[in-house]
């Protein structure tokens, strides 16, 4: 859930002079020793686990102390840093599709250049790949890619789907056999480290003390102004709980610091910051779905199973009483973004709120329009001002 302002923006800031609250200077600090300690590792000695953000499995990763690696966040990192769009053209140079997750195609072209991590240092060859396979073809196709690449072993965790979203005997006895069987007894192998299930038990513990505060984090939305922007600034606060921290005493301490971060704002009436400074005007209250475009992840800031999806949109529409729906539909995932458009017309029948639907994509540059994406937000608040205008004209009737 974001709120956004109508308002022309100011001129785009540079890096260096974008405003960012403490949390994200935290934040950045913990990547940065990260990716260090990632750097580091062909000198320590310590062993890397190359897996994915969703499904991710770091408490388990980290019982074998095994360095988790995540290539979804090497390649929002060179997004970012407006390096993923060279490193998808290598990537098509050698043969992948236009077509092609551009996740995928960033990471391999990031890896044909030398594997260069935000650090400017060289990221280690994995020793083992882990997926933990949770609905995207795509991952299994980029593991194999990824295993042509460094002849490591390779682990995966299949997920079952939940097509009308519940958790069956079935699906819990199929995972609990894979882990015993399989996952835990090769990352044994790999680490030399026996399995501790205490030691999993503290690490979960610990992400679910962390996942508290961001809950509650991401709950503040509801206050009138809202102190977080929750799709943009959102980015941040999931950061480290969904990557390399989970499970850890740095994402406690992180979470912990977030919250009263934002707890402050609240009591101070304040909204969030954005790269050009606290947003004091809102507007609009919008529900938005689809991962920003990283490559102008600042420039898109100032602008602004189907069935669970349509469930779980409706009902945060009600639930932060937002304005609308706004689609951002991501031109190289063909599974998320199938369907997109039934799922507009569903949450607009339901709700009775206004959608709306615009394209960029993950960390292909190319694929970013501002024109465009500016002139469809611009009809779009015109048509949430309309709908305004309605309700209001009904109550004066009333």
């Amino acid at each position: 859930m974001t709120e956004a302002t109508a308002r022309p923006a100011p001129a785009r800031p540079s890096a260096a002079d974008a405003e960012k609250d403490a949390s994200m200077i935290k934040q950045k600090q913990m990547m940065v020793t990260h990716f260090d300690r990632l750097a580091d590792a062909p000198e320590t000695g310590r062993k890397v686990c190359s897996t994915f953000v969703p499904g991710n499995l770091n408490e388990l990763v980290m019982c074998f102390d095994l360095l988790n690696n995540l290539p979804e966040v090497n390649a929002i990192q060179s997004g970012l840093r407006r390096k993923s769009g060279a490193y998808v053209l290598e990537a098509e140079k050698q043969g992948h599709s236009d077509d092609v997750c551009t996740y995928v195609k960033s990471d391999i072209g990031m890896m044909a250049k030398g594997n260069i991590g935000p650090n400017g240092r060289k990221l280690p060859d994995p020793n083992v790949l882990l997926l933990s396979y949770t609905g995207c073809f795509t991952f299994l196709k980029w593991f194999e890619l990824l295993r042509e690449q460094y002849k490591c072993p390779t682990i995966m965790m299949h997920t079952p789907y939940q097509g009308d979203g519940k958790i069956t005997p079935n699906m819990v006895q199929y995972m609990v056999r894979q882990l015993k069987e399989t996952v835990i007894p090769k990352l044994e192998e790999v680490s030399g480290v026996k399995f501790d299930i205490d030691r999993l038990r503290e690490y979960l513990r610990k992400s679910a003390a962390a996942e508290d505060d961001l809950v509650a984090v991401l709950q503040s939305a509801k206050h009138k102004p809202s102190p977080i922007d929750a799709y943009f600034g959102g980015i941040y606060y999931i950061g480290p709980i969904f990557g390399a921290f989970r499970g850890t005493d740095d994402a406690i301490e992180y979470y912990r610091f977030l919250r009263a971060e934002v707890e402050e704002r609240i009591r101070k009436g304040e909204g969030p910051v954005t790269p050009e400074g606290p947003m004091q005007d809102q507007r609009y209250r919008l529900v938005v779905e689809g991962p920003p475009n990283y490559t102008s992840f600042r420039q898109f800031w100032k602008m602004r199973s189907l069935p669970m999806r349509v469930d779980m949109l409706c009902n945060y529409i009600e639930e932060y009483e937002a304005d609308g729906l706004l689609i951002n539909s991501i031109k190289s995932c063909n599974s998320f973004s199938a369907g997109q458009l039934l799922i507009m017309r569903e949450v607009e029948r339901r709700t009775g709120k206004p959608a709306a639907f615009v394209e960029t994509d993950l960390v292909d540059p190319r694929y970013f329009s501002p024109a465009n994406v500016k002139n469809r937000l611009e009809s779009y608040f015109q048509m949430v001002e309309q709908k305004r205008s309605g309700a209001r004209r009904k109550e004066a009737v009333a």
